[in-house]
């Protein structure tokens, strides 16, 4: 859903300032394998944060933080190779032009709204695989049924 997400965001940002009703939103291919990877850590981080009771702010914070070090990591990677497809070189407070601390409250509203609101509503890849394996199913059709809302229900074949 990260891909989805920056779609979405950069439709409404560019609608900002051309008013263009098409929202045009898009992406790069680079972001399927970044937001993969981010998603099933964050998933992990969002696991031990609320195992430690963490308040609400040093877990925004520390998603942040995360958000931040994967940004530039993946982007510095990506301008090694010439194909960083974001360049923030134009906001104000921006480190090499790989990530920018005027997102910082975009960010930490993501994070909110996934730590509190998208876990009852998607079911993550890896919590699906570890469901069927707990399951000890071995054929290729699976039917489970979510841990989060009583009533929802998945069914995959595979």
């Amino acid at each position: 859903h990260g891909c989805l997400c920056e779609v979405a965001f950069t439709a409404l940002w560019d609608w900002c300032s051309t008013q263009d009703r098409r929202l045009p939103g898009h992406s790069s291919l680079w972001a399927l394998p970044m937001y993969a990877t981010a998603i099933y850590l964050m998933e992990r981080l969002r696991a031990w944060l609320l195992e430690q009771r963490l308040p609400l702010p040093v877990r925004l914070t520390t998603y942040i933080l995360f958000i931040y070090l994967w940004e530039l990591s993946w982007g510095s990677g990506l301008s090694l190779l010439s194909a960083c497809p974001w360049d923030y070189s134009g906001y104000r407070y921006n480190l090499g032009g790989l990530v920018t601390l005027e997102y910082a409250l975009p960010w930490a509203v993501a994070a909110f709204i996934a730590e509190h609101f998208l876990d009852h509503c998607i079911v993550f890849p890896s919590r699906l695989f570890l469901s069927c394996q707990q399951m000890g199913r071995s054929d290729s059709s699976v039917s489970i049924v979510s841990t989060n809302l009583d009533h929802a229900k998945l069914s995959l074949s595979i």
